[in-house]
């Protein structure tokens, strides 16, 4: 689905993809894991257009490198940023209802499948989001992405900042991703979780993939663990 062939990319003067390769399968869930810097978050927002790349990136066989974000979001790639971008003034239920691509037609997610996923924003739907929790507006984030009905969702650091007990409800939420089939591209820093629903892991370090494996050979492989992800 998603395929990323010697993609490039810099702020300003500085190089900070090294010719990237690696794919997305459908169905596939694949963690990005990597230390801080290491090119991870600018992978995402390059795919979504929102940081100028060179080489291909190819989505269903479309190059979609160089076009806008809205583009790029209508073809079926959805994103989860790391600073989440809630719209404060709105509501919870609102935030969700901008989500949607379009009202008159009825994608595989709905507002009852994020308020089962979510209690809390059930509770909280006539609640304007900037008095939410952290936790909350990264609930709020993740499923006002999904109400986009995308057929992939990029996910940067959902779980980073938040307590234990909004962590495991983010690490059920991917769970509900990986049982419906979603093509997720997820970048965490929590091992266990990534580990947990991945099918594949891919490492980065200094802008370029340096390991591509099943969790399991990410697991046995305590050299690559000590030398690129291990603080």
């Amino acid at each position: 689905m998603l395929k990323l062939d010697k993609v490039h990319a810099y702020y300003g003067k500085s190089h900070v993809l090294h010719g990237v390769n690696f794919e997305v399968g459908g169905g596939e869930i694949v963690a990005l894991l990597g230390r801080n810097g290491s090119g991870r978050s600018t992978t995402v927002k390059t795919i979504m257009g929102l940081v100028d790349g060179t080489g291909s990136i190819r989505w269903r066989d479309q190059e979609v490198l160089g076009r806008k974000a809205f583009e790029i979001a209508h073809l079926g790639i959805g994103y989860v940023p790391e600073n989440r971008d809630i719209f404060p003034k709105l509501t919870v239920h609102q935030n969700l209802m901008l989500g949607q691509k379009r009202k008159d037609t009825s994608g595989r997610w709905g507002f009852d499948d994020m308020y089962r996923l979510f209690p809390r924003l059930k509770e909280r739907q006539h609640t304007e989001a900037g008095v939410l929790s952290g936790g909350e507006q990264q609930m709020l984030t993740l499923c006002r992405t999904l109400m986009g009905d995308p057929e992939l969702i990029m996910i940067d650091e959902p779980t980073e900042g938040l307590a234990p007990k909004i962590v495991e409800l983010v690490a059920e939420y991917l769970r509900e991703l990986k049982r419906r089939g979603m093509s997720v591209l997820l970048v965490e820093q929590k091992l266990t979780i990534a580990l947990e629903v991945a099918d594949r892991c891919l490492v980065m370090g200094h802008g370029a993939i340096v390991f591509s494996g099943t969790p399991a050979e990410l697991r046995a492989d305590a050299n690559v663990r000590r030398e690129w992800l291990e603080v």
